[in-house]
This record gives C-alpha cells, structure tokens and sequence, in this order.
C-alpha cells in the first residue's frame, strides 16, 4: 500500500522511531567530548535517561517539537551544556523551562548549585518533577506558576532563559527575582541586533557571545547581562 507524504507524516508522529540506549551513548559521548567542561562520572547515563524520558512523555504531551532521539541529543543536551562557563554563584533560575531546558541538564551537569525551574504549564511541570524523580536530582526545584507570580524568598545569582519571547520582556518579569548583582543569560538563535536596543535601565550588557553547538549547524548566540551594583 503506498500512503501519501501527509500519511507518512502522521504515522511517523504516531509510531516514532525508537533508539537503543547504547546507540544514544555512542552518539552523545563524542558530542561531550567536544564541549570545554567536562562533567562528572554518571552524567552521560543521566542525560540519556532524560532523553528517553522526553522522547517517551513527547508522544502523548508534546513537550518539543524534536521527534528524533538523535537530534534531542545536541539540540537539547549540548544546546543547554554550552552555556556552563557563564553561570555565576549557586543559585540558578530557569525561566519558562518548558520540558526543563536547560536547567535539568545543566543541574546534572552542575550537582553543586540549585536550580529552580519555572513554568506556567502544568503538563511541563509534570515532566519535569517525574524526570527530577527519576533522575534523582536533589539540587532542582520545580514551580509551576508564572513567573510574574513566582514570589522566592531570596533573588537568584544566574537567570536564564532558552524559550522567551524578547529579551526586554525577560528583563521586566524577572525584577523580583533579582539580588545585588544577578547575570541573566538569554540564549538566541540569531544576533539579536533589534532586542538588544531595548536594554532597560539598571542592567549592563557585557556580552553577546557567539556559541558553537556541537552537533548542530544552527547559528546560537547568548546574550549576556548584569544588573548594576
């Protein structure tokens, strides 16, 4: 029987294509290597238990819109590892983390900080406390809740954000959560030339700062700012 591009399509959203657990090692451990930092025994099989996690609630929840494993594995696990040397202090908030990118493989990356993990959709949040459960992450904390409404008791040393609509949009919403001197880090695909006009008073930008991916092509920038002393 031959079916149509459209039936093709659908079938393949319905019964998608399944990788073994060690082909996912092969891919990913070559990709890590790549990368400045290197991260702790057991992150490898952590990071690929998120991925078969991902794969497996994306079928029912559509959590991303990345079908293939393989390409979960750079444009989720490598596109979040990245930014790693920019963080700044202990204390790290995901904005909008949608299926937890990037802080839950930053936090398996990064076992000495706490992360908290903000989102305002509750089929997320879901994924994410199930993941930080079976992963056994004890440095991540999960709120759902918009972030206008998120009231922590103390600000955050690093905020970031992979998912936000614009970078003067981030900055108003995430004014509570600040402390004397919190790094937002706004992870871009393009230069975002347009954006970067709209910096609003009390923030300092110190860098826009052209990453590589390894494993992807797609360009990534990562838009640096400090709140003023």
């Amino acid at each position: 029987m031959n079916l149509s591009r459209n039936q093709r399509r659908k079938q393949g959203k319905r019964n998608p294509i399944v990788i073994s657990t060690a082909e996912l090692k092969q891919l990913l451990e070559p990709l890590l290597d790549e990368l400045s930092d290197s991260c702790a025994e057991g992150c490898l099989d952590q990071f690929i238990l998120f991925i078969e996690l991902l794969h497996k609630w994306n079928q029912t929840y559509n959590l991303t819109s990345v079908r293939d494993m393989r390409q979960m594995l750079p444009r989720h696990i490598l596109d979040s590892l990245v930014i790693r040397p920019y963080l700044q202090g202990d204390q790290i908030l995901d904005v909008g983390s949608g299926a937890g990118l990037p802080g839950i493989p930053l936090a398996i990356a990064e076992p000495q900080r706490q992360f908290t993990l903000v989102d305002s959709s509750s089929k997320k949040t879901r994924f994410m406390q199930q993941a930080i459960h079976e992963l056994e992450l004890d440095n991540v904390t999960v709120v759902h809740e918009r972030i206008e409404n998120f009231n922590p008791a103390n600000g955050f040393d690093t905020i970031v954000a992979r998912a936000y609509s614009s970078i003067e949009t981030l900055m108003t919403g995430v004014t509570h959560c600040l402390n004397i001197q919190t790094r937002i880090l706004a992870m871009k695909g393009t230069y975002p030339l347009a954006e970067l006009e709209y910096i609003t008073k009390g923030f300092n930008l110190l860098a826009v700062e052209r990453l590589t991916v390894p494993g992807m092509d797609a360009e990534r920038h990562l838009v640096i700012l400090e709140r003023h002393a």
